[in-house]
């Protein structure tokens, strides 16, 4: 494909092509790193990630071209300083990656490479999407879509709990962050995420929806709850088509009764009271089980 030259995404692809990749889309597009659909040879397409968004592009438009693109397109441009510590950053987004790749229902890192100003890494590319739309569409009285989304759940539990036995807290789940393939959920991006033991980040964030309250004081030393806490929060509005507010759940009526109690937990704000990702994993394969019943029995 072939950007406007003003586009910032376009110097990206340049130099993607120019290291020998075919660009067939621009996946994503965001002020750290750039997600294209690419291939080589004849090879099937996958995603390259490259850790260079665009943030980083204007110091690298020529001088007569900034001024258009920085007004059209509200981008700043970064110190070198500066973009060697998002360099730095995006480094230890693929050792985490590296060390995740054979955790089951985690997206896989398949190769690694450079250019001059940027890294870059690949994975499979999943064509069904992300979990967004499941959210969006699904009608409460569905069972079916109930049961692909529960079990899509399950799996991400599944692949959260194997990234936190391997020390690493995700701190970024939502419904963008699951992919789906052959009805399946693998958890992707691990670009906010931390070893265990090792402080990463500011203190503080937030808020968004997904976050749980400890963001606000202690973003950097988050544990494993974090992430029990956000897919808890993902859960419920996949099930109730709402968003629980800390300390209340209003309509745990439509969450299946298996589910229900793990789910009261999970939300709790002081993140000692949470249960363990195993627990939540086993809650939302037994109510996956439940929600199957009545689907194999249809005329």
């Amino acid at each position: 494909m072939r950007l406007h030259p003003l586009h910032p995404a376009s110097w990206v692809l340049d130099q993607v092509h120019a290291a020998g990749w075919q660009v067939h889309d621009l996946l994503a597009f965001t002020r750290a790193s750039t997600l294209i659909l690419a291939s080589r040879a004849s090879m099937p397409p996958i995603v390259l990630k490259a850790g260079f968004g665009s943030n980083h592009v204007l110091a690298e438009l020529d001088e007569d071209e900034r001024p258009a693109a920085y007004g059209f397109y509200w981008y700043i441009e970064l110190t070198e300083e500066q973009r060697a510590l998002t360099r730095e950053d995006f480094r230890h987004e693929i050792d985490l990656a590296r060390d995740a790749s054979d955790a089951p229902h985690v997206v896989p890192l398949l190769e690694t490479g450079q250019t001059d100003r940027f890294d870059w890494y690949t994975m499979p590319y999943y064509p069904t999407g992300n979990f967004r739309p499941l959210i969006i569409q699904r009608v409460a009285t569905d069972l079916r879509s109930q049961l692909a989304g529960l079990n899509i759940l399950a799996d991400v539990a599944s692949g959260l709990d194997a990234l936190h036995t391997r020390g690493i807290v995700h701190r970024d789940v939502y419904q963008e962050n699951i992919l789906i393939q052959d009805g399946r959920g693998y958890v992707t991006d691990l670009g906010a995420a931390r070893r265990t033991g090792i402080p990463r980040g500011p203190v503080s964030r937030g808020p968004e929806v997904h976050w749980p309250p400890e963001y606000a004081t202690a973003y950097n030393t988050a544990t494993e709850t974090a992430d029990v806490f956000s897919l808890a929060v993902l859960t419920y509005r996949f099930l109730c088509a709402d968003i629980p507010r800390y300390g209340s759940a209003p309509r745990l009526s439509a969450v299946p009764s298996s589910l229900r109690d793990l789910i009261v937990a999970a939300l709790a704000p002081i993140p000692g009271d949470r249960p363990a990702m195993g627990d939540l994993r086993d809650a939302l394969h037994q109510a996956a089980a439940d929600a199957a019943a009545p689907v194999h029995h249809e005329g």
